[in-house]
């Protein structure tokens, strides 16, 4: 198997893929499945899961935590044969290395530079993309074909534009909406922290309604102001209209009001994960004795 591991700030997710040759087993997947053009025999997530990110934890608590999450849907680490992870969280970088060596006895892959990508980067310094936002756009372009606009609802919000050639063109970068409400509850004295839903009007009669009306349709308006501007600047190098895929935990939630949100594909990253493994299988590194 496959462990395929997505570090963000706030939430990490895990997928497990069976790969050629493993033996089929109990299929237990911690959500939907994502929809999007997946082709006949390529490897089955078996099971994946969406945890919180702690940047304090130690190689033996990551390493229990594993282990009984495997336990909990029947399988062992002693079934995975190959790891990869996208982290844009350096400080867990060594500590996740541990847990690889120590509790999987494998030296995992990282997606950071000189990885091969199978995409050409148009920005001025590729290195500087980080991991997540990589696999994004591998995966989206593999899924939907270009042209492709990808937004990813994490602590950031983050926009890339994928060319109808599969080129990165680049994107943008906005302060996420949990980010965006922490900053208005932490700076105004008498704001209350309240939960960041769709209100049933724009007009909100209570302190409650008032911000959640301004926090979702705000957001919503910040969304769709630059993806309208982003089509704009789009239109006079591409000739298609951009397929628009948002990924990320918040992505059902703003994309059922966004006006040009049109697909929703909650696994976007951990798919990038599994088609740069396959990209860079003859590369991979190897298992340390057991």
């Amino acid at each position: 198997m496959l462990l395929a591991l997505d570090v963000g700030n706030t939430n990490s997710v895990l997928g497990l893929y069976r790969l050629d040759g493993d033996k089929a087993g109990s299929s237990a997947t911690g959500g939907s499945e994502s929809r999007g053009r997946g082709g006949a025999g390529k490897p089955e997530l078996a099971a994946h899961w969406r945890i919180t990110t702690h940047r304090a934890q130690t190689v033996d608590e990551f390493g229990v935590f594993f282990v009984n999450l495997f336990e909990m849907h029947g399988m062992a680490p002693r079934q995975v044969k190959h790891i990869i992870i996208a982290s844009v969280v350096p400080p867990v970088d060594s500590t996740l290395r541990r847990v690889c060596e120590e509790y999987f006895h494998l030296e995992p892959m990282f997606v950071e530079p000189g990885i091969k990508t199978g995409m050409k980067m148009l920005i001025d310094n590729p290195t500087e993309l980080g991991a997540d936002r990589l696999c994004d756009c591998v995966a989206a372009f593999e899924r939907y074909g270009g042209p492709c606009i990808v937004v990813d609802f994490g602590t950031a919000t983050k926009f890339e534009v994928i060319s109808e050639r599969g080129e990165y063109l680049g994107g943008a970068i906005a302060p996420g909406l949990g980010l965006s409400a922490d900053a208005l509850f932490t700076h105004a004295a008498r704001l209350s922290r309240v939960d960041i839903k769709r209100p049933a009007k724009v007009i909100g009669t209570n302190t409650v309604g008032h911000l959640q009306s301004g926090l979702y349709f705000g957001y919503i308006g910040l969304v769709d102001g630059i993806l309208e501007r982003i089509i704009a600047e789009l239109g006079a190098k591409t000739a298609g209209k951009p397929r628009i895929v948002a990924t990320g935990g918040l992505a059902r939630m703003i994309a059922a009001d966004s006006r040009y949100i049109q697909e929703i594909d909650d696994l976007l990253t951990l798919e990038g994960l599994r088609i740069l493994f396959e990209r860079n299988r003859s590369a991979c590194p190897r298992g340390k004795a057991r």
